[in-house]
């Protein structure tokens, strides 16, 4: 066996393992190094590739041959969920960051990356998720109703959509972090939540997770638990959806609303509550000097298929795409 297995080669078996869990091909070291640089890791290909052969020994991935690469192992995922814990505090909020900063979106001139969920459906099963999905781009209770569509072997951001499923690129809030940012407007992602729907409108939170020390998207763990109710919400007014809590500065208020009017107008986030001089904004308070904005999840419209029996997986946050690759959801 090659190697010590010191603290600092775990991280970095542990980042490398990330890289190869994310993409639905085998990768080689030349890519997975170009990838770990853009999250901020710096591992030359020469060094990716030794300790590939570490983690082969170790059964974590499996040489595709040559030129194909590595691929993760059934161990390997078991690893990366389970090693290196407390590393991985953050990781939701960072990922936000990350996106953020990649968003390149501009409201005037409809170009520019902007960032997406990805969801892989059963093929068969799509046509029932899309008229119940419907209603819920309808509602207003998603980010945007901006998307795209992609069958068995084609490409949604990072995600190679797999034989037999279709899937489903929807934007992600991340998108408004990001505008926001590009205008010089600082905001801090504070909480992924349930938000519970009175009489059609905002009531309060009443399910919060905190990004900051967060391992798991809230999300994921709102759907996969069956909490929310988006169902309720959009045919009776009455349900719990998805929805995250943000602060910007209070003399920034003004310039916020500026800019969430320039994307309302192209029908993203076109549902939005935002507080005034550290008011609560749906039972949470914000801090001192801040403004609190609760923004609806892109995956609002994944919740409610789930809700009805329907298997999907999610990779939220999943990356950035050029905003011309998205349709409206009543154009398909």
């Amino acid at each position: 066996m090659i190697g010590q297995y010191t603290h600092d080669t775990e991280r970095k078996i542990n980042a490398i393992l990330k890289v190869l869990s994310d993409s639905s091909n085998p990768l080689g070291g030349r890519v997975i190094s170009r990838r770990l640089r853009e999250q901020g890791v710096d591992l030359n290909e020469r060094t990716v590739r030794y300790h590939l052969k570490m983690m082969d020994e170790r059964g974590l991935t499996r040489s595709m041959g040559q030129r194909d690469g590595r691929s993760i192992t059934g161990p390997g995922i078991e690893e990366l969920n389970s090693a290196l814990v407390y590393d991985k505090l953050g990781m939701v909020s960072s990922r936000i960051e990350l996106l953020a900063y990649l968003t390149t979106f501009e409201p005037e001139g409809l170009t520019g990356n902007i960032p997406i969920d990805v969801s892989v459906f059963p093929k068969g099963q799509f046509a029932q998720a899309w008229d119940i999905m419907r209603d819920v781009f309808a509602s207003g209770f998603c980010t945007s109703n901006l998307v795209a569509v992609a069958s068995g072997g084609q490409r949604l951001g990072d995600v190679i959509i797999p034989q037999d499923k279709i899937g489903l690129a929807t934007v992600c809030s991340a998108a408004i972090v990001g505008g926001l940012l590009k205008t010089g407007i600082p905001i801090d992602s504070r909480f992924g939540g349930i938000l519970q729907i009175r009489n059609r409108e905002p009531a309060r939170f009443v399910d919060l997770i905190e990004y900051n020390g967060c391992t798991l998207d809230p999300f994921h763990v709102f759907i996969a638990g069956r909490m929310t109710n988006v169902t309720g919400a959009v045919k009776i007014g009455e349900g719990k959806i998805l929805a995250s809590f943000h602060e910007v500065p209070l003399p920034s208020r003004p310039a916020t609303e500026a800019v969430l009017n320039k994307f309302k107008a192209l029908n993203i986030c076109h549902w939005l509550s935002m507080g005034t001089a550290s008011e609560p904004i749906c039972d949470i308070p914000a801090r001192t000097d801040k403004v609190g904005l609760a923004l609806p999840s892109g995956l609002n419209a994944i919740a409610a298929v789930v809700e009805k029996g329907i298997e999907v997986s999610c990779k939220s946050m999943n990356s950035v795409i050029e905003i011309n690759k998205l349709r409206s959801f009543w154009a398909l």
